[in-house]
């Protein structure tokens, strides 16, 4: 039995990597297109903020879950470069990266803000997980072992 992954299961972790890549794309784009469920999710914890602190507030929570989003494709794209090179080392940052997104995601949906309330508007804290479904299923692959 070999230490690395085999090449079938890294070939069938490709397709799910390029899809998580994609679909942490989308789930970015999606605070940007979103901006007024997320002002409004703002506006009802703080309704005593004016338009300009509601903006600020959006923008804010708009240029983390960008920098998030990049940092996550940046995984993805490495993580996919690793394992299409036939490194068998690609196992360990893919399920690092997962770890890692599991925890931001898991923020996403529990943080609280001074209000008592969720931070995030639901809907984008629960988008996070999207991507999470095609990386378990990568990193499943990854580990599987030669027999």
């Amino acid at each position: 039995m070999t230490a690395s992954a085999t090449k079938p299961a890294r070939q069938a972790a490709l397709p799910l990597m390029y899809g998580g890549a994609a679909l942490t794309v989308l789930v970015t784009l999606f605070a940007f297109v979103d901006r007024a469920g997320l002002a409004g999710h703002i506006h009802a914890g703080y309704p005593a903020y004016g338009p300009g602190e509601v903006d600020a507030a959006v923008t804010a929570y708009t240029v983390i879950l960008s920098v998030v989003g990049a940092l996550g494709l940046l995984g993805w794209l490495g993580t996919a470069w690793a394992a299409r090179g036939g490194r068998g080392w690609a196992r360990w940052p893919a399920s690092g990266m997962f770890a890692i997104a599991l925890c931001v995601a898991v923020a996403g949906v529990t943080t609280q803000d001074i209000n008592g309330q969720v931070g995030l508007a639901p809907l984008l804290g629960w988008l996070q997980f999207l991507p999470l479904l095609p990386g378990l299923a990568a990193v499943v692959l990854l580990w599987r072992r030669a027999v």
